[in-house]
């Protein structure tokens, strides 16, 4: 078991490493422009994201859990623009 603090550690690192995709994210929202942002990179991660959240549940970790939930939305959200505005 970890303790409270490594924990919150977890935690800290899973929420700061993701809403560093929310300025992105609102940034293509509004602009609508697409054009310097790589598909194959983020096709590739959507997937890594996505092994990610498997793994966490694997070994029930809720921040890694959590922070991927949340990550693959926020890349999913991204993945769509581009596809969508390319």
């Amino acid at each position: 078991m970890l303790s409270s603090f490594t924990q919150n550690i977890g935690f800290l690192a899973a929420i700061f490493t993701t809403i560093a995709f929310i300025p992105q994210a609102v940034k293509i929202y509004k602009s609508k422009s697409v054009k310097d942002i790589s598909l194959p990179m983020w096709l590739i991660f959507c997937v890594g994201v996505f092994l990610w959240l498997i793994y966490g549940i694997l070994i029930m970790s809720l921040p890694v859990i959590l922070a991927n939930i949340v990550t693959l939305l926020l890349s999913l959200f991204i993945l769509f623009f581009k596809i969508r505005y390319s």
